[in-house]
């Protein structure tokens, strides 16, 4: 069993000239995150990994054994692709679409079909690599916003397949998704659904996901469990760590000691402020040097008394975008330095490089302040290095509240990096701030760090992944299988007296957002006929709709139903029979309180039955309906407390009826009529549990949906149990037809 890590680029990059190459370490926080945790695969208990991705070129034919032989080796299985290709997928779609607008900036985002076709094509060339290198048992772990449609690849290829994904980013509201083309959007959500575990590094992130899933796929979630048609995914967040105890020794390396006394000798007696980014509009680099001229502006007595040291990592060389920002940004610092500077003092020491660790590390100790301000982060793991390296808790940590960092980091100084006051007032509050209460702030952080590391992120990450599998086994072993349906096909083979209690809607047909054309097809008309028909064998439909509607959709079967969940019986050829007295004057109580209610949320209305009301809202927005009908239910609970009635909520309904009407009763006293020694029962939603509940041991009974019940067994969908009532209609007659059982086998049982 292999760990397979699944991400766009591949940790150690391809450089290929004429017949040589050369691999090298690639940068990101990524890369650098999980290197402390693979390095722990080295001990013989734990399985080995193999990381999957791009290597940075394309592998031409003549070199292909060589380097596949090379990256092998060292665990690493290349993705292979022109750099044409990638370009319009990484720097395209990825970078011009997915990107900008997951980081809320709509201005910047592109619409470009050709590059959502290119996405969508690398996505499945990725999927095409793993299923070559998977083998049953291998757990993958699959990286960020490049990849979001392959685990649904993934499971449409290895269905028994465990799957995580983890989104490195922001995920937006619903809002801001929703801007993305119906088809892409519904596209994105579905392929990471088809994950069984999704992680995002915040609970917001998570939330919003929840939102769009519920919004534009329509499935609900509950306690971070989002409930398929067929499956559970699980989403959770779970923010990344750093390998903490790295960088603290890398703090104490020569280089960083080097760069310690440069910096020292260079700004001796200077307050050192540490801005260090990435080149990227999302990271606010302008809106920080504004605010240390603000600082600059307002507090001329710190002239000469403090330096910013200002490293902008190089990005995208060559996209417009990120070469007008190196423009401005240069501008913006020789604006500043020419302000204020002068022969003996320069404000701003700016440097537009890439830095190794260690080097990196005596920056982040030779800082008295980290001024880390993005617009918008999904993590910022910088400010959590820059925790690590103040070995001796000193140093003062100003955080964006637009990280999910500042969710941990609550002892920094948090601003809106938007507000030039706010970084200015923070600037000012820093490099005031005494040592103790430093020394206090940094010491809660760094505990937190250090036992909350990224070997502990990838462990919780991945032991959530096997509970949730775990679940899903829970689930799949109360499936209704071949296995339980041969021994319920020769129960039903060798019975005398045998019945079939059903549900109707959610059971027999599928919900509709128009209740009144949700009537049954001539199939299932048909079907429910032809075993009516079988010898010693009473169909009962159990319904809460009307009995208008149900004398409309069956008078022309001879079979049983029930209305209103039991309040109206009507026997085989009989007539309709009301079971209870029942009172109705409640009605004129509650239906006000429905009504405004319906005022409130558009797409909302009102069923009034004999002896109930009901309150649909399946064609409501589902996020507002959500909170709306939680008002409702509660409200109506305060209300009916002294009244003889009882609030049930269904699919998409709140129904309001007489106590004593339930469909556990009416199917007690059915199944206390008459003498059966076959029961099979089904149902779909907690109305139907009643029913469950009422059955003898040895009847079989069947929920419709992945979900916790009183029934035996679960069956994932209507169309999955239309199809075992058909083979019903043969198993009495030498069990011509049966599908998907092994006719032999049930014979012999």
């Amino acid at each position: 069993m292999s760990l397979l890590i699944i991400s766009n680029r591949l940790p150690s990059s391809l450089t290929i000239e004429g017949n040589d190459f050369t691999l090298h370490n690639s940068s990101g926080g990524l890369v650098t995150g999980m290197k402390s945790y693979l390095a722990s695969f080295e001990d013989s208990q734990k399985p080995g990994y193999k990381w999957i991705g791009w290597p940075g070129d394309t592998i031409p034919d003549n070199l292909k054994k060589p380097i596949i032989d090379k990256l092998n080796k060292n665990s690493l299985y290349p993705v292979n692709l022109s750099p044409e290709i990638m370009d319009n997928f990484y720097l395209g779609f990825c970078n011009k679409t997915l990107w900008p607008l997951f980081h809320y900036f709509l201005v910047y985002t592109s619409y470009d079909n050709e590059q959502w076709q290119t996405y969508n094509y690398v996505n499945e060339a990725f999927c095409n690599e793993v299923l070559k290198i998977y083998k049953p048992g291998d757990k993958i772990w699959i990286h960020d916003y490049h990849l979001m449609l392959l685990p649904q690849l993934l499971r449409s290829k290895i269905p028994d397949a465990e799957i995580g994904f983890f989104l490195h980013i922001p995920f937006p509201s619903y809002e801001t998704f929703r801007m993305l083309p119906k088809l892409w959007r519904e596209n994105i959500l579905h392929g990471l659904l088809g994950s069984d575990l999704i992680g995002f590094h915040t609970y917001d992130y998570q939330k919003y996901f929840t939102h769009s899933v519920q919004r534009i796929l329509g499935f609900e979630s509950n306690a971070g469990l989002i409930n398929l048609p067929y499956r559970i995914v699980k989403t959770d967040n779970f923010p990344m760590g750093i390998d903490f105890n790295g960088f603290a020794d890398a703090s104490q390396s020569s280089e960083a000691v080097e760069e310690l006394n440069k910096i020292s000798r260079l700004f001796k007696g200077r307050k050192v402020i540490l801005s260090i980014d990435r080149l990227d509009y999302t990271k606010g680099i302008i809106n920080r040097l504004k605010g240390f001229e603000k600082f600059l502006n307002d507090y001329p007595q710190w002239h000469a008394k403090v330096n910013l040291i200002m490293i902008v990592i190089p990005s995208r060389i060559g996209v417009d975008r990120y070469d007008l920002m190196k423009k401005e940004i240069d501008e913006m610092v020789g604006y500043i330095n020419g302000k204020f500077g002068n022969i003996h003092w320069i404000p701003i020491n700016y440097q537009f490089q890439s830095v190794d660790m260690n080097t990196l590390a005596g920056f982040y100790k030779a800082s008295d302040v980290a001024l880390i301000t993005p617009l918008r982060d999904g993590m910022n793991l910088i400010s959590k290095e820059y925790i690590a390296c103040k070995t001796d808790k000193t140093g003062v940590l100003i955080l964006s509240e637009m990280t999910g960092s500042s969710r941990e980091l609550g002892e920094a100084i948090i601003i809106n990096p938007n507000n030039e006051i706010e970084i200015s007032e923070a600037i000012k509050q820093a490099l005031q701030m005494p040592i103790d209460e430093q020394i206090l702030r940094n010491t809660i952080m760094q505990a937190r760090l250090r036992r909350y590391n990224v070997n502990r992120w990838a462990k919780y990450f991945l032991e959530a992944l096997d509970n949730i599998k775990a679940v899903q086994k829970n689930w799949e072993m109360k499936l209704l299988v071949d296995e339980n349906l041969i021994k319920i096909y020769k129960n039903y083979r060798n019975s005398v007296n045998s019945v079939f209690l059903l549900d109707y809607d959610g059971t027999l047909v599928q919900f509709d957002s128009n209740p009144d054309k949700a009537v049954p097809p001539p199939e299932l008309l048909s079907l429910l006929k032809k075993l009516s028909e079988q010898k010693n064998t009473d169909v009962v439909i159990i319904s809460g709709r009307s009995k208008q509607f149900l004398d409309k959709c069956f008078n022309i079967l001879n079979i049983t139903i029930s209305a209103e969940h039991g309040a109206w019986l009507k026997q085989k050829q009989g007539n309709w029979k009301l079971q209870n007295i029942y009172t109705r004057d409640w009605k004129e109580i509650i239906y006000p309180y429905l009504e405004y209610y319906t005022d409130i949320l558009p797409g909302s209305f009102i069923e009034e039955k004999d002896f109930s009301l009901v309150f649909h809202f399946r064609k409501s927005d589902p996020e507002q309906s959500s909170v709306k009908a939680k008002e409702l239910h509660d409200e109506l609970n305060d209300i009916t407390a002294k009244l003889d009635l009882q609030v049930i909520p269904g699919h998409k309904i709140i129904e309001i009826r007489n106590k004593g009407i339930s469909k556990g009763d009416i199917t007690a006293k059915l199944l206390a009529a008459n003498k059966y020694d076959f029961i099979f029962c089904a149902g779909d939603d907690w109305t139907d549990e009643d029913m469950f509940k009422a059955l003898p041991p040895n009847a079989d009974s069947v929920k419709i949906g992945i979900s916790s019940t009183y029934a035996k067994y679960n069956l994932e969908n209507c169309n999955d149990l239309i199809e075992i009532l058909k083979q019903f209609i043969n198993v009495k007659s030498n069990l011509n037809g049966i599908k998907s059982i092994n006719e032999k086998e049930l014979l012999l049982m």
